[in-house]
């Protein structure tokens, strides 16, 4: 996968931009997003999508509804999990919200991918949405919203290292391994204080969640890059993202079911209401956003939504839920 800039601009004495740079399209994932796969260039993608020329602004505002969306999504999750358990209200979203789309695909007379494709989308679900998006909703039990946001901006790092894995991956030279440890040295900067504290070891559980989501969207993500590669890169994007939220959502119904969660299910108007902006804004709007945007701007353009998330998710869970505003996360 191409760097996350066409051309990077950064300083090239910079160890932890060095390791940040293989993000292009696999950022995408961080919100349990499908990765495209296939490296399409600024001008590449201009000369071939004429409508990016006739609808800037519609391009760009459904740019700027993805990054108001998805950092809003946060703080809806901590709502929903006032009364909802945390794997069981991440698999009734997905699974509502996957269902959604199927059936409007089809009444628009789109197809879905071929079944032979289905155990390939059902592996990406459960890295995208079952780990990733399950581990934090798990996390925001007990990590507020905001420090969530800014913990999982950290999953370019995870990319890097699983990147060095990958068959075709870039290897990790000096730099960048100097880059990984300056990212994960953040993460303890920014968690330490609250380690010395009570309830510490369930704040702790929390931020290690946030790392495994990072680590199961890495993961998907590089798994996207190695099957777009092939014929699934024509696949039609929406369909594909409404079949790992389905595929998704079941993994999670398993984890929920296999700890009892359904036992205490509850639902109060506040996290009712929760949930159903998650599904139909935060899941079905912000895809239908993405999609648009990302057929009709630079990939490189769309993936900076990523970068402004943990800003509208540390604001909001600070004016709504009254959450600590430290000069670490600032």
């Amino acid at each position: 996968m191409t760097d996350h800039f066409t051309r990077d601009r950064r300083p090239a004495g910079s160890a932890a931009a060095t390791a940040i740079r293989p993000i292009d399209r696999r950022i995408a994932a961080r919100s349990g997003a499908v990765v495209p796969s296939d490296p399409v260039t600024p001008d590449a993608q201009s000369a071939a999508s004429p409508s990016t020329i006739r609808h800037p602004v519609r391009a760009y505002g459904a740019w700027i509804a993805v990054c108001l969306i998805w950092g809003t999504t946060y703080l809806g999750i901590r709502i929903a999990l006032e009364t909802i358990p945390p794997l069981t209200m991440a698999a009734i979203r997905w699974l509502i919200a996957g269902g959604i789309l199927i059936l409007a695909l089809r009444l628009g007379g789109q197809s879905l991918p071929a079944r032979r494709e289905w155990p390939a989308l059902t592996l990406l679900g459960a890295l995208l949405l079952g780990l990733g998006n399950g581990a934090v909703v798990w996390a925001e039990q007990t990590v507020p919203s905001g420090l969530t946001a800014v913990l999982v901006a950290m999953s370019p790092f995870w990319m890097v290292g699983v990147d060095a894995f990958m068959p075709d991956g870039e290897r990790l030279s000096i730099r960048r391994s100097v880059g990984l440890l300056v990212g994960f040295g953040g993460i303890v900067l920014l968690v330490w204080p609250e380690l010395h504290v009570e309830g510490a070891r369930g704040f702790l559980t929390g931020v290690v969640s946030t790392q495994i989501a990072c680590a199961g969207w890495a993961a998907g993500s590089s798994y996207a890059r190695w099957r777009g590669r092939g014929h699934a890169k024509h696949e039609n994007v929406l369909a594909t993202v409404a079949l790992e939220m389905l595929f998704g959502g079941a993994v999670l119904l398993v984890g929920s079911l296999a700890l009892h969660e359904p036992a205490r299910l509850a639902f109060s108007p506040r996290s009712t209401a929760a949930l159903v902006y998650l599904i139909v804004v935060g899941a079905i709007g912000g895809f239908s956003a993405y999609g648009y945007a990302l057929k009709h701007l630079p990939v490189a353009t769309v993936s900076l939504y990523a970068y402004m998330n943990p800003i509208i998710a540390v604001v909001l869970g600070t004016l709504i839920l009254d959450e600590p505003l430290s000069p670490r996360i600032a």
